[in-house]
């Protein structure tokens, strides 16, 4: 169900079906495959949206995945979530285009200028991680932390890839879910936290906020529970509401520069179905051409009603929500053009003018889409430029921004 869910990523697999990525595999970094996983999964691909087989078994990319995590080995049922997770880790690192990654020490910051801290946490984040993976998944946090003995205030901008939310019986849709991650918690007793300015434990708050969200959003549903020994104790069937279209998340972002473009479409789920030691895994997809939603269950696949089978269930676990502001882009004299094909900022550390922070508020920024009327086999990719070079030098500044977009 997971690779159902980013096969209908449209700019992820268009990436992979019109544009020669293999100029840009890492071969030297050691955290990933050297390439052997992101190749299997770009051959995947051109399987499932350019072959000729109805049903397409994906036993040859289970076989390279189970090589380097020998947990998915076996016919056993696994975590969509994990999954998720390890494979866009792994194709991030086989894409990174950063050779010699520095080291670089984690900043901490007093709140006294949010917003040239978040811009340099990303800067650091950059030099160190910069693929396909960052520009289209990933987003920034702030983490907060409030020791309540001195009042000594710690804040960190971190990335992230995705939200796992939790789940309560009190939680009746989406946004309740959102809203109680971004609590402020108490952290007493065994979770009390060091203060640097007491030299030790103490009772503190710590609160997490949203600061820039990525152009492709992600939410991860706890519903397992754990007990304190980390084993796998229940599942919550809660029904939960998810918005469908237009979901705006503009009140929910801090950065006085990412209150704006924050509009959201639902075009995949992955569901799971049953209770812990019998369940299953199906997927709801938007499909690119027809605009209408499929439910995947394993070689069955059937047009359902999104109404019906979608906005509230209790099955869903990983919802993916794309951005969905309208393509249209402002030229001179304030007239409008609409794009012809989804636009996504392809970032490096020498063009800050192309960071989500300077962007999210300017229509330009990652612009993306769904349209029926595109056409996947065109080379989607044909723009992308190569990165700066690795010798101290940054590159001309002065290149278009269509040459450092995914296009």
């Amino acid at each position: 169900s997971s690779l159902q869910c980013l096969s209908n990523t449209i700019p992820l697999t268009d990436y992979f079906l019109g544009y020669e990525y293999s100029k840009e595999i890492n071969k030297e970094n050691f955290l990933g495959t050297k390439g052997e996983l992101v190749m299997s999964y770009g051959s995947l691909m051109k399987q499932v949206w350019l072959g000729k087989r109805d049903v397409v078994e994906p036993s040859s990319f289970k076989s390279k995945l189970a090589r380097f995590a020998p947990q998915f080995h076996g016919c056993h049922q696994h975590d969509a979530q994990e999954l998720m997770s390890f494979l866009l880790d792994g194709i991030h690192e086989d894409l990174n285009r950063v050779r010699n990654r520095p080291y670089i020490e984690d900043r901490d910051c007093d709140g006294k200028s949010d917003e040239s801290d978040a811009m340099e946490a990303w800067k650091n984040y950059l030099r160190r991680n910069k693929s396909l993976v960052v520009d289209l998944f990933q987003g920034q946090l702030r983490n907060t932390c409030v020791c309540l003995t001195c009042g000594h205030r710690n804040i960190r901008f971190e990335p992230f890839m995705y939200l796992s939310l939790p789940v309560t019986d009190s939680c009746i849709s989406l946004r309740d879910c959102l809203d109680l991650y971004l609590q402020k918690d108490n952290l007493t007793g065994e979770n009390q936290w060091y203060c640097e300015k007491c030299k030790e434990h103490r009772d503190a708050t710590k609160k997490i906020d949203l600061w820039i969200l990525p152009p492709i959003l992600i939410f991860h549903l706890k519903r397992f529970k754990y007990d304190e020994h980390g084993k796998l104790g229940s599942k919550t069937s809660a029904v939960i509401e998810y918005p469908l279209q237009d979901w705006d998340l503009s009140g929910a972002i801090r950065s006085k520069v990412g209150d704006s473009g924050s509009n959201y479409d639902l075009y995949a789920v992955s569901n799971h179905i049953g209770g812990l030691g019998s369940g299953h895994y199906t997927a709801h997809a938007l499909n690119r051409f027809d605009e209408n939603w499929y439910e995947f269950n394993d070689s069955s696949v059937r047009q359902v009603d999104a109404e019906t089978h979608i906005r509230r269930n209790s099955s869903a676990y990983l919802l993916f929500y794309n951005r969905s502001d309208d393509d249209m882009i402002s030229v001179a004299h304030k007239k409008h053009v609409r794009r012809a094909t989804p636009l996504i900022r392809r970032q490096s550390v020498n063009r800050p003018d192309l960071w989500p922070h300077a962007q999210v508020s300017d229509a330009q920024f990652r612009s993306y889409k769904r349209s029926s009327r595109y056409n996947i086999s065109k080379n989607v990719a044909h723009s992308i430029s190569e990165e700066e070079p690795n010798n101290g030098h940054h590159g001309d500044s002065k290149r278009t921004q269509d040459s450092d977009s995914y296009r």
